[in-house]
């Protein structure tokens, strides 16, 4: 080892062999001896000897301190090389480099790819998504000042101007990489940056190739909160890591950042570290080995050896270090190739981990007047002392000007210079000065030093297009901007400035942060002498200064000045003649004069002006002194009167009467109507007077007045908001249009606040162009979306949908109320002008006159024009619609005056000149044909009377584009409903156009959209039941809303103002603005949810981050007296709503109508609303639907008191609804309003009833007087008041009567209604409807419920036609007591004119015979009293039966069986009824004799000896006798009456036993199928277990219609069958799925599919009703039911299978695909080759077929011996694929590896593939390939 380290030492100077002495002292003692031994006398030749020893000792002495200064020299660039390992310390952190200093003074960099392998990927991702991520942190959030970080030198480059820039890189792969994975110890400390973040830790990159290093996160969870500041640690993070475990011989490492372990790390012999592997930073206990002036040696881990330099020692150790001394040093550096080591010996690197402090910014830059030298290092430089007792260094280059004024004797020990410090060496802990005179003297070192206003000179260094860009010093660099390059805009600016010329420049921008600095040469900003404004603090009104123009538009221009502050010159302070178009007289760029008007800081706005005449300015030209304000001040609000003074081109100056106070009224604020607008400016005239004008503003004194009804009547009402705290998204606001831009439209509401409608929410149609939409100074309504306090910005919506009106009719009529009132004003200033003739038949002319003209021109369109004496000096027009001659005379009707252009508008229709007469109505819908279409409004003729009527273009304020399509056009017939019936002053007809342009315009808003208004909330400590005092800052209709101490904001509800409100009163009208309440806290709401906050003990309002304040200001809760407000329930609503009965009357407050749930929201308390449905808002039916929400908003205003009665229990967090005509239940004798649903020609009308209740008015009960028509005068959706007479579980008949429903009326009944048969008196005359027609006679509608009457008339071939639902007069026979049946409810009519007195209701023409005549009817009766002695008991009494039949699906008949008391042609009747009369009860009420429940029909018995029942095969079969009874005749009937002999009696029984037989036989006939339920009931008793019988027993009654039938059948089923037969009883709720899902409801099927998953297999179930879904086309449930499945089975491959399927059958292959991706993440690892497969097979059959071939392809190539997914692939081939594909894939399978029991199955396929497809050759080949393979299969055994 000795003879190692002599052959070659390592570093530093040459260790001595041991025992040897050092060569020092005795060639000093032997030159002492040569000197004495010369001095005497000595032989010559010892002499000579002597001397050349002498002298060769003194070279090497010199040598050897040259080579000892060069050794301590300190580090360069020059010095530096790539590869180089340092420790520096972060500097600065920008955005793609860390600055980073090193040793000495140097300065490195690091960019930001240099950071690590992760950190660079997230780069590249980044860039690749063009977005931010999320986990990307900046440089400088990763990388303090201060942090120390080991660096390796990757290059040292010269930049553009000279200097060199060192490149680095902290990349442990670069640091740590001669570091490798066995050289790896524990306890090692090495440098490391975060990868990935793990659930347990974190993966952490050192750089040794072959190693992971982990660092967990349980053991490390303080020192990660420690090192990320409470957060996780970031990817690219730096660590210093302590290595705490080694496994797998460096393989796997474990890691730990413990401060305190770090701290305590040193190096040691043990780690086995050596030159190549040492990293800076590591620290090592030393020896000093030699000490020296320039710095000392150190020797450490026993066998290295390495220096300090003088800056590196000690400051409090300096001069003390010794030989052989023990100390502890950190390791700076190591260089590459000589490897020489620097250490540190100052403390604050001796403990890794830690951060260096920085030197004051402030420090930086300053002169120091006096520094005392400390040392001098002749080849490095100087230390000094500063001011403050601070060390620095000033290298030898700054030291002295130039090379030969370096004087090293003036820098003596205790010398004093005058410097600057110039930078801060971290990594010395030293400030770096400059004596030369020019930095000294230099005004600008850094871009810290340079400010916003200051004028600099620099050398232009480059022309670029954006500017030019100018050296300011050494190291700083600014750009003037190509519109900075002069006054005025350069076009070559190449010509004007070459590279190297001296400018001076002043400073716009600086950004020290940036390195930015931006120059001006603008010769009027460099040479001005205004001040300099550089914030928005510094701009005092008054304040003149210089700017430069960067925007000039049509609102005025934009100002910019130093630090991009900016202002605003208002078009009205441009100049004191009016500009109308600013952009084109001032440019961009120009150098501009302005004073500032005022000034908001915070909301970073200012008001300038380039007046400046009237302004003189101050001596020291900054601040105008102002002038003398005027007494007068107005209010926003302020109602005035004005006079005309002049008329401009902006608008109107005027003075406000009677101060005589000059204010400026602008055009586009003299009406809401835009054409209005032109129209007032252009006829008022300087005197006129103009009553109620609003004061908008009046700021630096300028006042600006406005004269919108619809402003003035939002800041009247208080709808507006005075300041932003005021503001709360859902806002409403009325305002006007301030300025439009490409990007949106700014909107101006009163007191000044302004919002921005962005493009996208300017309309419900896509914006082109934004100002095709609105124009500036047009009124709108505008909704706040969203606000940004700290920058004070509103976000507004101008969406018709979202601001529209909730009733669009009394809008758009209002509008246009307002539109011709304004007209008539115009019309009396026009008869003002009496000096104007054009005036004066202006004045005389309106819509709808008459005026005799002469034709004066016809132009090539059609068109013509007129003139006469009555329209003299106009222009009077008709459309091309007219054939006219030039010359002709012609009689005209005006449509339209125009008074702008002074044009007439006239038609020559004679539909139009001669006008129809008729009564119109208010609300009614005509057609009518547009005739002419101006601005506002347009004019339309009724097609029915040729009336002109004004109908308007716009609904809305905001309604203001339409696309051409929509546009009204003349000719064009529109539905017009009319407001008014008389023409008025208007000389028109005013009427709105229908509702389908209604629709198209306005979409209904939903419940959730309606507008919760919040306050402000702060934290507070009030609690339940505390007495406040507060001001009253703003009423609204429901609530007042009351401010406390300046800070708390609170709101007192409607129903807590007073104890007993009278009913419809406001009670928020009570209270004012400003006026003093005193309440009493009740609870709050929470701001962000509004839920409000229930009042309990010990309430707290802090408890809440944000709420509002409920307070009360009830004089008994006040007095202590009352518990309504302070026994308030929990916050649970059931318990809240419990006091609220049914039934009970309580007071609430109207909130809004709902005009989409058609309901009145209403409030009782702040925490419990209701609604009040439509039919439950009146009992007057009177009024059409839109009528109705059209009243019941005009009289259910919000805020106003009406009692209203709980109509049921209120459910919890359901709010109860309400009733404001005391209707709560549905009872017997209840009078409601309902709504007609349908109407059923001759049946009558299914209505909506309150509470989803259905019920059902028959015709016979719609009027009080029969009519032909009985439904001519209702219609779907009118609402009908009507008579609860019967109340049944799920239908109620109504009588609809006016005698009934308003008894009050007394109306003219006719028809009087008939309850009883007593009532029917003999020889009334009754009117009613036609039943049903029957050969036997004609059966009529019930008079009243219970009654039946009939009617006997002969037969005819036509005579059902005849009488279907024909209105008739019928009277009672005379001298017929017997046939009005009481006990039966049964009337017998007559229609015989003899008795009637009126006309027959038949035609004679159809020769139909007459009745029987009295001898028959005589006959008749005896006939009767003998059948009556021998009447059998069975036979006694009258049975109804209603037999479900076949002949029609929608067809039932009744049977009617009637004893001999309603006489002998009674007996059986049958006549039809429809589906709705289907109901048992229905028809028990309808056919009022038959009181009984529905039976069977029992036909005559017999009894036989078999004792077998037939009661029910004779409603299933026909029995002849019973057929033949049915067809008898009246004289067949009493022929059978007759007494039968014995004989008779025999054969009759015989015929009846073989009918029987004959029924018994086809009943056991096996053959036969079932044709009736009975059937069908046999069938499933005899196999009840079998689902198919069901599900035919089912759909025999679906065949019918019979939907509740099947599905008892279903349930009757699932009650049967076993419940072992799991898929018998699956197929039953199979079928009543499908039932459910053709017939029933979404709600139905659901209900059966839950019970159907709880009694199944629940997988099963899923499926098949998805495939059900599938089946009927309802793709979007079927879609979500299989995510549903996939949430559910996801570990089912056939769920998967299935839902591919589905997704394939509609064309979804890219959902497929990604269907694929999920599947193999859900399902286990070993199904996802079968599911692969299963995917392809799909493709194959429904997808794409190449794409399928791919997924196989790719499966085989990472399963070849899957002969299985071989096999499935060659099927599909064969199917889907070409023969040469086919047969390239054989040829790949027969020559795989395989077993030879599977090669032989692949031979045999291909073999018989080419048997089928091919030749004999390729028969033959697949032969020999077979052959050949059993030969090598042979060759390869024997081997």
């Amino acid at each position: 080892m000795a003879t190692m380290e002599e052959d070659f030492p390592r570093g530093g100077t040459q260790k001595k062999p041991p025992g040897q002495k050092a060569p020092r002292r005795p060639l000093e003692q032997d030159n002492l001896f040569d000197t004495h031994h010369e001095e005497g006398s000595q032989k010559r030749k010892r002499i000579q000897e002597d001397q050349g020893t002498w002298k060769k000792l003194k070279a090497e002495k010199k040598e050897a301190v040259k080579a000892s200064a060069k050794d301590f020299e300190l580090l360069t660039v020059e010095a530096l090389s790539e590869g180089m390992l340092l420790l520096g310390c972060v500097k600065e952190s920008n955005d793609f480099e860390l600055v980073v200093s090193l040793p000495n003074g140097l300065t490195g960099f690091v960019q930001v790819t240099h950071i690590c392998d992760a950190y660079s990927k997230m780069l590249n991702e980044q860039v690749t998504k063009e977005e931010l991520l999320e986990d990307l942190n900046s440089l400088s959030d990763l990388y303090p000042p201060g942090m120390l970080v080991r660096c390796t030198v990757t290059s040292v480059e010269k930049t553009v101007d000279g200097h060199q820039s060192v490149k680095l890189s902290i990349n442990p792969k670069d640091v740590n990489k001669a570091v490798n994975n066995t050289a790896v110890r524990a306890g090692m400390l090495l440098s490391g940056l975060v990868s990935s973040v793990e659930d347990h830790g974190y993966l952490i990159d050192i750089g040794i190739s072959g190693t992971k290093a982990f660092l967990p996160r349980l053991k490390s969870q303080s020192d990660i909160k420690s090192a990320s500041k409470g957060t996780e640690l970031k990817i690219g993070q730096y660590l210093n890591c302590l290595i705490e475990e080694v496994k797998n011989n460096g393989r796997i490492v474990r890691l730990s950042i413990s401060q305190s372990e770090i701290a305590a790390a040193i190096a040691t012999e043990e780690q086995n570290w050596t030159l190549s592997n040492l990293l800076p930073g590591l620290v090592v206990k030393a020896q000093v080995q030699k000490v020296t002036p320039h710095g000392i040696t150190l020797s450490f881990l026993s066998s290295f050896t390495g220096i300090v330099d003088f800056m590196h020692l000690d400051p409090k150790k300096a001069g003390n270090y010794s030989p052989s001394q023990a100390v502890k040093a950190c390791i700076l550096s190591v260089h590459p190739t000589s490897k020489v080591v620097r250490l540190t010996l100052r403390q604050v690197f001796l403990q890794p981990g830690g951060m260096l402090g920085q030197l004051s910014s402030s420090r930086i830059g300053m002169v120091v007047e006096e520094s005392v030298v400390r040392s001098f290092h002749a080849k490095a430089g100087a230390i000094f002392q500063l001011d403050d007792g601070t060390l620095a260094f000033a290298r030898l280059k700054h030291l002295s000007d130039t090379k030969n004024s370096f004087k090293p004797g003036a820098f003596k020990k205790g010398s004093k210079h005058r410097c600057r410090i110039i930078d801060y060496s971290l990594m010395d802990e030293l400030a770096l000065l400059s004596l030369k005179h020019r930095i000294i003297a230099a005004p600008f070192l850094r871009y810290q030093d340079v400010r916003p206003g200051h004028v600099v000179e620099g050398k232009v260094l480059a022309l670029k297009p954006i500017g030019m860009q100018v050296k300011v010093t050494d190291h700083i660099r600014g750009l003037v901007p190509r519109l900075h390059l002069a006054d005025v805009l350069l076009k070559q600016p190449e010509k004007k400035y070459s590279v190297g010329d001296n400018v001076k420049c002043r400073v716009l921008v600086s950004n020290p942060e940036g390195k930015k600095l931006i120059l001006t040469l603008k010769k009027t900003l460099v040479t001005s002498k205004c001040p300099v404004l550089t914030s928005y603090e510094a701009a005092r009104p008054g304040l003149i200064t210089h700017g430069f123009i960067v925007c000039a538009r049509e609102f005025g221009c934009i100002v910019k000045f130093y630090n991009d502050i900016k202002g605003l010159v208002p078009k009205s302070e441009l100049s004191s003649e009016p500009i109308p178009s600013p952009e084109k007289v001032f440019c961009k760029g120009q150098v501009v004069k302005v004073i500032v008007l005022k000034c908001e800081p915070e909301q970073e706005k200012l008001l300038l002006s380039f007046k400046l005449m009237n302004r003189p300015a101050s001596e020291d030209g900054g601040e105008q002194i102002p002038k003398k304000s005027r007494e007068v001040t107005y209010e926003t609000g302020q109602m005035v009167d004005v006079k005309v003074l002049k008329k401009k081109d902006n608008g109107l100056e005027v003075s406000i009467l009677p101060d005589n106070v000059s204010a400026h009224l602008p055009t586009m604020h003299l009406s809401d109507h835009v054409a209005n607008c032109k129209l007032l400016w252009h006829w008022l005239q300087e005197g006129d007077i103009l009553p109620r004008v609003m004061c908008l503003s009046d700021k630096g004194g300028h006042i600006t007045l406005c004269r919108k009804p619809a402003v003035i009547a939002a800041v009247q009402e208080e709808q507006v908001a005075r300041n932003f705290s005021e503001i709360q998204p859902g806002m409403q606001l009325t305002g006007y249009v301030r300025n439009i831009m490409p990007y949106g439209v700014f909107v101006e509401f009163p007191f000044g606040l302004t919002g921005l409608v962005p493009k996208a929410a300017m309309s419900d149609k896509f914006v082109t162009d934004t100002k095709e939409h609105f124009v500036v100074g047009q009124t709108v309504v505008a909704k706040v979306t969203s606000m940004d306090e700290e920058k004070q910005r509103i976000l507004l919506c101008l969406k018709l949908s979202e601001c529209g009106s909730e009733n669009s009719v009394t809008e758009s009529f209002s509008l246009l109320c307002q539109c011709f009132e304004e007209t008539k004003e115009v019309r009396g200033l026009m008869s003002k002008r009496n000096h104007s003739k054009v005036a004066q038949n202006l004045c005389g002319l309106k819509s709808g006159q008459k005026l005799e003209l002469l034709v004066q021109e016809v132009k090539g369109d059609g068109s013509a024009s007129f003139n006469g004496s009555c329209v003299a000096g106009l222009t009077v027009t008709a459309t091309r619609y007219h054939r006219l001659v030039t010359g002709q005379k012609a009689s005209a009707l005006v449509l339209h005056v125009d008074a702008l252009k002074s044009a007439v508008h006239v038609s020559l229709r004679d539909e139009l000149l001669n006008p129809k007469v008729k009564r119109l109505t208010e609300n009614s819908q005509h057609p009518a044909v547009v005739q002419h279409v101006a601005e506002e409004f347009a004019v339309a003729s009724l097609v029915e009377t040729g009336q002109l009527t004004a109908i308007p273009v716009a609904s809305h304020f905001n309604d203001t584009f339409r696309f051409d399509s929509e546009k009204l056009k003349v000719g064009q017939t529109v539905s017009v409903t009319l407001q008014t019936v008389q023409t008025g002053d208007h000389s028109v007809l005013l009427g709105v156009q229908g509702p389908a342009k209604r629709r198209a315009f306005i979409r209904p808003r939903k419940e959730s959209e309606t507008v919760e208004e919040t306050l402000a909330a702060v934290k507070h400590s009030l609690c339940l039941g505390d007495v406040i005092t507060g001001t009253v800052k703003s009423v609204r209709p429901t609530h007042v809303t009351v401010a406390i101490d300046g800070k708390l904001t609170g709101s007192i509800h409607s129903s807590q103002i007073l104890d007993d409100v009278p009913i419809g009163t406001f009670p928020t009208s009570r209270l004012k603005a400003g006026q003093k309440v005193t309440a009493v806290v009740i609870g709050g709401r929470d701001v962000k949810t509004h839920r409000y906050i229930a009042s309990k003990p010990g309430w707290r309002g802090r408890r809440y981050l944000a709420q509002i304040n409920e307070f009360s200001s009830f004089v008994s809760v006040l007095k202590g007296e009352g518990s309504q407000a302070l026994n308030l329930e929990g916050d649970n609503p059931s318990e809240r709503l419990r006091p609220y009965k049914a039934g009970q009357t309580v007071t609430c407050f109207v909130k809004k109508y709902n005009t989409v749930k058609n309901w009145l929201e209403v409030e009782v308390t702040p925490e419990v609303r209701g609604r009040v449905p439509q039919v439950l808002l009146s009992l007057n039916p009177k009024v059409s639907p839109r009528r109705r929400v059209r009243c019941t908003k005009v009289r259910h205003k919000r805020g106003c008191e009406h009692p209203a009665t709980n109509v049921c229990q209120a459910a919890s967090n359901f709010l109860p609804p309400c009733s404001l005509t005391g209707v709560y239940s549905l009872v017997k004798g209840t009078i409601t309003i309902g709504t007609i649903m349908k109407m059923i020609p001759h049946v009558g009308l299914t209505i909506s009833l309150p509470f989803g209740k259905m019920g059902k008015a028959s015709i016979f009960h719609l009027s009080d007087s029969y009519t032909e028509q009985p439904l001519e005068n209702f219609s779907i959706g009118k609402f009908v008041r009507s008579e609860i007479i019967l109340n049944t579980e799920r239908i109620f008949l109504l009588p609809l009567v006016c005698s009934r429903t308003n008894p009050k009326s007394k109306p003219k009944v006719e028809d009087v209604e008939i309850a009883r048969a007593e009532d029917v008196q003999e020889g009334q005359l009754v009117r009613g409807y036609v039943r049903s027609v029957k050969p036997s006679g004609v059966f009529f509608g019930p008079l009243g419920r219970g009654v039946v009457c009939s009617s006997r008339v002969p037969s005819s071939p036509g005579f059902p036609k005849l009488w279907h639902s024909v209105p008739v007069s019928c009277s009672l026979p005379l001298a017929t007591r017997r046939s009005v049946n009481k006990k039966e409810s049964l009337v017998e009519l007559s229609l015989l004119p003899e008795d009637t007195g009126k006309p027959s209701v038949l035609p004679e023409s159809l020769g139909l015979p007459r009745c029987e005549s009295d001898e028959g009817k005589e006959k008749r009766e005896k006939f009767k009293k003998l059948k009556a002695k021998r009447r059998r008991g069975d036979s006694e009494g009258e049975q109804v039966c209603v037999r479900e039949g076949g002949l029609s699906p929608w067809l039932r008949w009744v049977v009617v069986l009637v004893g001999e008391g309603g006489g002998p042609w009674y007996r059986q009747q049958l006549y039809p009824l429809s589906t709705e009369e289907l109901n048992i009860k229905q028809v028990a009420s309808s056919v009022a004799p038959f009181k009984q429940e529905t039976k069977r029909v029992e036909a005559p018995r017999l009894q036989v000896s078999s004792g077998f029942t037939w009661g029910e095969s004779l409603n299933v079969l026909e029995v002849p006798g019973l057929n033949r009874e049915e067809e008898s005749s009246d004289s067949e009937e009493e022929d059978a009456s007759k007494k039968q002999t014995k004989k008779e009696k025999e054969q009759e029984k015989q015929r009846v036993e073989k009918e029987l037989s004959k029924i018994e036989a086809t009943l056991m006939d096996p053959s036969r199928q079932p044709q009736t339920a009975d059937d069908f009931d046999r069938l499933v008793l005899s196999n009840p277990s079998s689902s198919i019988l069901w599900l035919q027993y089912m759909t025999f009654h679906l065949q019918a219609t019979e939907i509740e039938k099947a599905r008892a059948v279903a349930e009757r089923a699932l009650k049967t069958i076993s419940f072992r037969e799991e898929q018998e009883k699956l197929n039953v709720w199979v079928a009543l799925l499908n039932l459910e899902n053709m017939y029933g409801t979404e709600e139905t099927l659901m209900k059966v599919f839950e019970r159907a998953v709880q009694y199944n297999e629940p997988l099963k179930v899923f499926q098949q009703l998805a495939d059900i879904y599938a089946s009927s086309e309802k793709y979007k449930q079927a879609d979500n039911l299989y995510n549903t499945m996939l949430k559910r089975f996801r570990q089912e491959k056939s769920v998967w299978l299935k839902y591919a399927t589905f997704l394939l059958k509609q064309g979804q292959i890219e959902a497929t695909h990604k269907l694929l991706e999920r599947a193999l993440r859900g399902l286990p690892d070993k199904e996802h080759v079968d599911v692969i497969a299963k995917f392809a097979q799909l493709e194959f059959h429904f997808g794409d077929p190449e794409h399928a071939k791919a997924i196989f392809e790719s499966t085989l190539s990472s399963y070849p011996k899957r002969t299985d997914i071989w096999s499935i692939y060659i099927d599909m081939m064969i199917k889907h694929g070409s023969q040469k594909e086919i047969r390239d894939i054989f040829e790949r399978v027969i020559h795989l590896s395989l077993a030879a029991k599977r090669m032989k199955f692949f031979f045999k396929r291909y073999l018989d593939y080419e048997k089928k497809y091919g030749t004999a050759e390729t028969i033959q080949a697949v032969k020999v390939a077979a052959l050949e393979y059993v030969e090598s299969k042979s060759s390869l055994a024997e081997s």
